[in-house]
């Protein structure tokens, strides 16, 4: 009986639960210094000079500013982005937002740092600030005067068509704002960085080691080689973590401060550094228009999104790539246009963030679906189902391919789960009553693209001499069980008990290559790869037993169920694993029970609905989640048990969106939540718990037929759970709420409905 499909316990748990994980700060580093980043109190100024005198008076400090770091301005990445708009590692003639690196200090020990960093005065000139993308928009005011415009990019539709609604009988138009949240990974950064021999060995808190290493290797003049990144146990990453893609400049710095000072370096950032200089996400506001019959067929759609992408352009101002290839969601809408536009601020930059432009592109076309169910007077349930994709594969009038799915299967298994007939009755028994705590019923179908850019991976399985296995992968577990499920995929093919397999990863010196953890793609890819490899190992083998046996390869067999070879139709004699490699060591052919396997995945779209149960105070806008209904479809699911805690996180920073979550700056640019006191980040207290429901449509793409799951959850929660809140207001003539739709804003939008 195979192990895939079963709910497995993860390996990795026990070290964890016992504490004896292993991050970067834990790390024994002898005689390394320590240091402190001096960080604008400003938002946009023009920097006069810099006294360092008093600070560089404590024993054992040393002050470095800009003309101390002879290192190129970082980015942007190669995205086509305005190249006037690269971050400086430390800023020197001009801040753009509170946060940005002025001064580093480094010093013996982490407490005369801190203290020599406040030592620090800088002279500032201020500068006009802009924090509103729409006013950034206008280019009054210019960040980068050079680059002669904000815009940092654009993404267009094909060609504009001025008749996009003719035809339509219902036209419908809103906008919703897709609000700036935190990452708040529960460990933040953490780098140490050691040169020695003429080689750099750093150690990252980071999703992505050797793209990182690329990267850091690039901006130090040195080859790829000649860095080492190792990545331990990390504490959450949510897309964050990236240093290629978010313009991260403080692993930079670390390592070339251990190459220029020769001794030892580490940094660890604290949470306040982390609110402001770990990237955002989100902040687009989307503005949509929607059209069609009065039966509740949709023709046409059209979205324009602006965009805020911070202080310095990263991988934040092409996320309206995502979100325009994603517009239609799950609907199979002819006419579609979608564009955006994305402008830089005085605010911390943007980056990706547990879903990176997909959530987005649901928010806005599943509460455009339910205005529009609302004005042709129909179901909102109604509406999507008669509105879906039908057949696979399909290509979406913007251009997306679509692999496998079953949109009205999803629907129909979330309303019966939620027993949504009685929703509604008791919905309308409450409104007819007329009492203050109404119920509100949202819904959300999803679709999502994961591994978006079409990535490889590379997979390596090498059989030990004790009989079990080694699997070393390109792609890197932050919190989603690689250590697990990988380890499973390779026992499956080889034969062996689960325990017998070991996986490897997070070392750019033992992993050949790798691209890391990002857009939900690891299971697809570097599972696939991973369990390829294990096939090949297989094949392998088999020339050896055939050897030992005197057999032709050919007729060799792997009894899966027992882990041994022997010859097809004589069970006897036969080699089990352990007999096999403790031979094929004994004749120095070990090497040969060893393979690898890089395999180019294409992306999969990942799907499902949402059901959300809220109550709503009318007087106080006070709302409850009551209940969360989530149908989520990856495709083959390895181990269920993962699977469900991938939800689980998901659905959490979903929900989290839609009722508490925001970061927000005043009008100077100074971060008005910059900590976990200000920025309303849930406990589990103020969560429910999940109901998933499990449902599998497995895809063409790739041999395991899986698809990506780390961030589905996201997409589908914060529309269903919006769409409720609305729902609820609906008698109250409320057709829209900001979010987060909670509190203020919710009692703010009847009071505007009153009026």
């Amino acid at each position: 009986m195979s192990i895939l499909g079963n709910r497995v316990l993860r390996s990795e748990d026990d070290r964890f639960l016992r504490g004896r994980g292993t991050y970067v700060e834990n790390l024994e580093l002898e005689g390394a210094a320590s240091v402190t980043f001096v960080r604008s109190l400003m938002a946009h100024a023009r920097i006069n000079g810099i006294d360092t005198s008093a600070a560089e008076a404590i024993p054992g400090v040393r002050v470095l500013t800009a003309d101390d770091v002879p290192l190129p301005a970082f980015g942007p990445p190669p995205f086509g982005l305005p190249p006037a708009m690269g971050r400086p590692l430390v800023a020197k003639d001009v801040v753009r937002l509170v946060g940005e690196i002025v001064a580093v200090v480094v010093s013996d020990d982490r407490a005369s740092g801190t203290d020599a960093a406040e030592l620090v005065m800088v002279d500032y000139d201020p500068l006009p600030v802009v924090v509103d993308p729409e006013e950034s928009l206008r280019d009054e005011l210019l960040l980068f005067p050079e680059a002669g415009t904000n815009v940092a990019g654009r993404t267009a539709p094909a060609a504009h068509a001025e008749d996009l609604f003719d035809g339509c009988e219902v036209t419908v138009s809103g906008t919703i704002v897709s609000q700036r949240m935190a990452p708040c990974p529960l460990e933040p950064r953490s780098t140490a960085a050691a040169f020695e021999d003429g080689r750099l060995t750093l150690w990252l808190s980071t999703q992505t080691p050797h793209q990182d290493r690329d990267t850091i290797a690039g901006m130090l003049g040195l080859e790829p080689a000649q860095v080492r990144v190792i990545a331990p146990d990390v504490g959450g990453g949510f897309g964050a973590k990236v240093i290629f893609a978010s313009g991260l400049t403080e692993e930079i710095l670390v390592g070339w401060l251990a190459r220029e000072l020769g001794r030892p370096i580490r940094w660890t950032e604290t949470r306040s550094e982390s609110m402001l200089s770990l990237p955002h996400g989100r902040a687009m506001r989307l503005a949509y228009t929607i059209g069609g019959a009065k039966d509740g067929t949709i023709l046409a759609y059209k979205l324009d999104v602006l965009a805020d992408c911070g202080a310095y352009p990263t991988l934040g101002a092409i996320l309206t790539g995502f979100t325009q290839l994603m517009s239609s969601g799950v609907y199979a809408i002819p006419r579609v246009e979608a564009e955006g536009t994305t402008v830089v601020t005085n605010t911390t930059q943007i980056g990706a963030f547990r879903g990176a432009g997909r959530p987005e592109a649901i928010q806005a076309i599943e509460a455009a679906i339910d205005r529009f169910a609302d004005e042709v007077g129909m179901d909102p349930a109604e509406v999507r189902k008669l509105n879906y994709v039908g057949e696979f594969p399909h290509k979406t009038a913007t251009g997306a391919q679509y692999d496998s799915g079953d949109y009205a299967g999803a629907l129909e298994l979330a309303l019966r789960s939620a027993a949504y007939e009685d929703l509604r009755a008791e919905q309308k028994r409450r409104r007819d009553e007329g009492g203050t705590k109404q119920l509100g019923i949202g819904l959300s179908s999803y679709v999502e693209i994961t591994n978006p850019l079409g990535e490889g991976e590379l997979g390596e399985v090498e059989i030990t001499p004790d009989g079990g296995a080694i699997v070393r992968t390109g792609s890197f577990s932050h919190g989603q069980g690689h250590e697990t499920s990988f380890a499973m995929i390779v026992a499956d093919r080889l034969g062996l008990p689960f325990e017998k397999v070991t996986v490897h990863k997070g070392d750019t010196d033992e992993v050949a290559s790798g691209t890391g953890t990002y857009g939900s793609k690891s299971t697809q890819i570097g599972g696939t790869a991973s369990g390829e490899a294990a096939t090949t190992v297989v094949e392998q083998a088999k020339q050896l037993v055939a050897d030992y046996l005197e057999a032709n390869p050919q007729d060799v067999v792997l009894d899966l169920g027992l882990g041994r070879f022997h010859v097809a139709g004589t069970p006897d004699p036969s080699l089990s694993w352990e007999e096999l490699a403790s031979r094929a060591e004994g004749d120095g052919r070990l090497a040969e029970l060893k393979a690898s396997h890089e395999f180019k995945g294409a992306p999969t779209f990942p799907f499902g609905t949402h059901v959300a149960v809220v109550e709503v105070d009318t007087e106080t806008g006070q709302v409850e989640l009551q209940r969360m209904v989530c149908v989520d479809d990856a495709g083959t699911i390895v181990n269920p048990l993962l699977a469900e805690g991938q939800v689980h996180g998901g659905v959490g920073i979903g929900v989290s969106q839609a009722l508490y979550e925001q970061f927000t700056f005043g009008e100077d640019g100074t971060p008005l939540t910059g900590n976990l006191t200000t920025y309303a980040f849930p406990s589990a207290a103020e969560l429910p718990s999940w109901e998933t429901i499990e449902m599998e449509t497995p895809t063409p793409a790739n041999p395991l037929g899986a698809k990506g799951i780390g961030e589905s959850g996201t997409i589908g929660a914060t529309p269903a759970v919006y769409n409720a809140v609305v729902d609820a207001l609906s008698p109250f003539g409320v057709k829209h709420v900001d979010m987060p739709a909670n509190g203020e804003n919710v009692w703010r939008a009847i009071e505007e409905a009153k009026a």
